[in-house]
């Protein structure tokens, strides 16, 4: 049976879930004092299968929480993730699946490096686009490490190959437990031009790695 792009995104997402909570790592040679920030009021992912939203900042408790979308772009691909307010700014490869059908990871020799999922949409255009990162390498803290201290309201700048800087508004930012992920929730579409930034969270075990990921839900709002 032929699969529909979305139906291939969705299979392709059931690999990605153990891709991004596999090799989002940390190794021997680096022990975060605390671990990686998790969104505001997260639970333990490893202790209920429920999760945990971020708030709005304390000084913008009035902003409409679910952030007015713009019509989407034509696609092209991204070539720089920039978001202010935890000082990203770092180049996006591309990254798509192994022979094996699992998705290939970012390159682990450069931390500050993020990757868009090439099976998902380019940012800004109609659907779901998936960029994923690693939360820290064995030589330090990476390219994500501070995505789970995002709240809503944050932008994300995305700069594409074609010139156009996609911004995305955070709406959401929520930690799932590995073992109950939604996959539809996370990576189906909203009839929006919407971006996940997706990387590891929850507690950090030597064996099993990371308990959880941290998912922050976007929307495009401008364009520059």
């Amino acid at each position: 049976m032929r699969l529909t792009r979305r139906g291939r995104l969705l299979r392709a997402a059931c690999v990605l879930i153990a891709f991004v909570s596999g090799i989002v790592l940390a190794v021997d040679g680096f022990t975060p004092s605390g671990g990686p920030p998790q969104p505001a009021g997260a639970a333990r992912p490893d202790a209920k299968d429920s999760v945990a939203s971020a708030t709005a900042h304390p000084a913008d408790a009035a902003a409409d929480p679910t952030p007015r979308p713009i019509p989407p772009l034509p696609a092209s691909p991204p070539t720089r993730i920039v978001v202010p307010y935890v000082r990203i700014d770092a180049p996006v490869g591309l990254t798509g699946l192994n022979p094996d059908g699992s998705v290939a990871a970012p390159n682990v020799d450069d931390r500050n490096l993020a990757a868009w999922y090439e099976g998902s949409p380019a940012p800004g255009a109609e659907g779901t686009s998936v960029v994923v990162g690693h939360v820290d390498v064995k030589t330090g803290p990476a390219v994500f490490y501070k995505a789970g201290s995002l709240r809503k309201g944050d932008t994300i700048r995305v700069l594409r190959a074609d010139g156009v800087m996609a911004v995305f508004t955070i709406y959401g930012i929520q930690v799932f437990a590995k073992r109950s992920f939604p996959v539809e929730r996370v990576y189906g579409g909203t009839g929006h031009p919407e971006l996940r930034i997706i990387t590891c969270g929850g507690t950090f075990d030597s064996k099993r790695g990371y308990s959880g990921n941290v998912v922050v839900f976007a929307r495009l709002t401008a364009r520059m």
